[in-house]
This record gives structure tokens, sequence and C-alpha cells, in this order.
């Protein structure tokens, strides 16, 4: 079965760290477009990043530059973001998506129908 599986949430303290894992079944990722979208109850969905995996490049929303790190592992099919600093304010269901061949930049500006496919969201909690 071709499906994202999107972990690594949990609630965590102002200040703390969480890893998220994006892993792909069914398919390689050896050149994808891969990024994670948060949303908060009653705001819209935010591209927060993407990465590129043949090449690395990535992207990241000005609300996280310097606190989260995205990053891929080819061998495992698998994509991280490792949040830390973490802030109330990044409380929101995290998701991660794929679409082949596509730049880092490319896949935060890409809708919803535009995906080739969604992992189920992860709940990120931030208390202050």
């Amino acid at each position: 079965e071709v499906q994202l599986q999107a972990s690594g949430g949990g609630l965590v303290q102002a200040g703390g760290s969480l890893r998220l894992s994006c892993a792909a079944s069914g398919f390689s990722f050896d050149d994808y477009g891969v990024g994670w979208f948060r949303q908060a109850p009653g705001k819209e969905r935010e591209g927060v990043s993407c990465i590129r995996t043949s090449d690395g490049s990535t992207y990241y929303a000005d609300s996280v530059k310097g606190r989260f790190t995205i990053s891929s592992d080819n061998a495992k099919n698998t994509v991280y973001l490792q949040m830390n600093s973490l802030k109330p304010e990044d409380t929101a269901v995290y998701y991660c998506a794929s679409r082949p061949g596509t730049t880092a930049r490319a896949m935060a500006q890409t809708d919803y129908d535009g995906m080739d496919y969604w992992g189920k969201g992860t709940q990120v909690t931030v208390s202050s």
C-alpha cells in the first residue's frame, strides 16, 4: 500500500523539542518534494518546512527559521522535522505531504489537491 506515515507529535513545554518523522511506504523518496504543513484550530493550513530529497534543498517559513530543521534519509524513505525552542503558537496538527520532482519552495506553495500523498496528522501541543 502506498502511504505516508507521520509520527512524533506530543505534548511539550515551551522551549522544548520534538522530532517528527514522515515515512513513505510503497514508493521511494528518491526525487520528491516532501513538506510539513500545520493547521491550528480556526487557522488556515501553513507550509512549515519542505525539502527536495534529491538535492537536500530546503524551505522554511519565517515563523520557524532558526528553530526547525528538516532532513531526509532516503535509504529509510523518511523525512524528519526537528523542532527546537518550541512556542505555544507552534501548537497544531502537523501533516506531511509529497509530490514528485518538486522543489522545496514550490512544495510550500502547492495546494492540497496538488500533492501526491498526504499522511495523517500528528498533534503537537506546546504548553506555556
